[in-house]
């Protein structure tokens, strides 16, 4: 194993110049890496919240509002077919857990219950995710299932998750670390970030944006004592000429997610406004309202909120328009970053937030430089002491290996935190423990009469096991942590199980390289080690 084969040597030379290029510009300022080659410029490390400050949320999805909102979508469903089917029926409404309503007509029973059945669609894992039963006076109830409510509180969490990235991503805020906690709940550890109430006000905001037609059959003060016709709803308006709030029809017309784009502008007033645009489909839905609805108002809703009522003056044929009401110019910015990065399924409730000051976070990165410093200094003077010149070979060998975990973690843009430098100093300690387990094992070949490199290349042939069981457990160990973990215990996992790998390779190869160069010039007759 000692032999000094050519490809040993070009691979050890080949990850040296690897880990130099891609580790240098993470030592040097700024402002001596912008004036380096462009090659020379790699990527830096992505520092952690707890090291370059920022802002932490834990967010949980309101699973009461999703599950009402979907009865309340239900409700509108079983109108929409029942009135189309044309099947008379009254007390038509959710209650906790299911939606009810009574079949008028006896003769209309069956068709009833295949108008209702279709509403149902089979789910992946088999079963449906609507059951339609039948009971007592001709009342129908539909109920989603257990694991219907579960499918969509996975699929409501899973799709939060792109929407707050997206979101995040348009602030401008770097790297970002958006990760699932349990079942409902979703941890945002935003660096650079300082202030947790602009990311709340951008993240939690639901940005559901509908239109809906105007119901002008009632007058608000009716609405308002309860007289909201069938099909209803009165809504808060921020308009000021309609301060008791608007009634709109509770069927959407057109819903946000037909939207393709959405910039702020200003209107003919020079006011601030927000130009919108439709896919095809939504175009052609948004055309044949307008078209059909001349002279009469429809609604544009966010987030249950009126915003803007005008009165329809001609049909919108072009897919697009512009919103007008009361923004300001960073409202609107706001609002359209908001339609662009899609609706937020449900409500998300705010657990816990803070703040990691700047100041905070340089005196982590202090602790941790002196940390790794003093644990670098206690393992070089270890093995150096212990085993002389071959403990030379060794600290080499572990410069070595700090370079290359540098240089992957700045590649692949891994975050490094606070306990990724103690992972950093684990592997180094990993490390140590390979090149030890080789040089007692040498130390026994050569007491037991074998000549020195006989006895350097059993130590490294028979340690080799060993080495390679104690770095896989490692390794499982720090997989395992990386995907049960959140936040910090994946930065530890990171930076460990990259260190397992690096340090198997250096603790090996860069070591046997530089005792096989040892060997062929200096011919020695006894081991440094004895």
């Amino acid at each position: 194993m000692l032999q000094l084969r050519p490809w040993k040597v070009v691979l050890v030379a080949l990850a040296l110049v690897f880990g130099v290029i891609f580790t240098l510009p993470n030592l040097l300022p700024r402002s001596v890496t912008d004036s380096l080659p462009s090659w020379a410029q790699g990527p830096r490390l992505n520092l952690g919240l707890d090291l370059q400050g920022g802002s932490y949320l834990l967010l949980e999805v309101d699973t009461v509002a999703l599950k009402q909102e979907k009865l309340t979508n239900l409700t509108e469903d079983v109108r929409r077919v029942l009135t189309q089917e044309q099947i008379e029926f009254t007390g038509l409404g959710p209650t906790t857990n299911a939606v009810q309503v009574r079949i008028t007509n006896a003769g209309q029973i069956d068709r009833a219950f295949k108008a209702l059945s279709k509403l149902s669609a089979p789910m992946a894992g088999g079963g449906r995710d609507l059951l339609v039963a039948k009971g007592d006076n001709q009342i129908f109830s539909l109920t989603a299932p257990p694991q219907a409510d579960a499918v969509a509180v996975n699929q409501a969490v899973e799709q939060s998750i792109e929407i707050i990235r997206k979101r995040i991503d348009q602030l401008g805020t770097r790297e970002p670390s958006i990760t699932r906690n349990g079942a409902t709940r979703i941890v945002i550890e935003a660096p650079g970030e300082s202030d947790p109430e602009k990311l709340k006000a951008v993240i939690g905001k639901t940005a559901k944006l509908t239109f809906q037609m105007v119901d002008d059959s009632v007058t608000t003060e009716e609405a308002a004592a309860g007289r909201v016709p069938p099909g209803s709803i009165l809504l808060p308006s921020d308009e000021a000429y309609y301060p008791a709030g608007v009634i709109v029809k509770r069927r959407v017309d057109v819903s946000g997610d037909a939207l393709t784009n959405a910039q702020p502008s200003f209107d003919q007033n020079g006011r601030p406004s927000l130009n919108f645009r439709f896919n095809g489909q939504g175009a052609h839905r948004f055309a044949m309202i307008t078209s059909q609805n001349l002279g009469k108002r429809f609604a544009i809703v966010l987030d249950g909120r009126v915003i803007s009522s005008p009165t329809i003056q001609s049909a919108i044929t072009g897919g697009s328009g512009e919103i007008t009401g009361n923004f300001t110019q960073e409202s609107a910015n706001q609002l359209a970053n908001l339609l662009r990065s899609g609706a937020l399924p449900a409500k998300l409730n705010v657990q816990e937030q803070r703040t990691v000051g700047a100041e905070l976070g340089a005196d982590s990165i202090r602790s941790g430089e002196i940390s790794l410093a003093i644990g670098a200094a206690a393992i070089f003077a270890f093995i150096i002491l212990s085993y002389g010149l071959f403990g030379v070979f060794a600290a080499i060998a572990l410069i070595v290996n700090g370079f290359l975990i540098i240089g992957l973690m700045s590649i692949t843009q891994a975050t490094l935190t606070l306990p990724g430098i103690a992972g950093l100093i684990l592997t180094l300690a990993v490390a140590v423990d390979a090149n030890v387990l080789t040089y007692e094992r040498m130390r026994e070949e050569a007491r037991a009469g074998r000549t020195p490199l006989l006895a350097a290349d059993a130590g490294f042939r028979r340690a080799w096991v060993t080495i390679v069981d104690a770095n896989v457990t490692t390794l499982i160990a720090a997989v395992i942590m990386f995907i049960a973990g959140t936040g910090t215990v994946k930065g530890f996992a990171w930076t460990l199980g990259f260190g397992v790998l690096t340090s198997v390779f250096t603790a090996v190869l860069v070591t046997q390289v530089l005792l096989g160069w040892w060997f062929k010039t200096f011919k020695p007759k006894t081991l440094p080690i004895l």
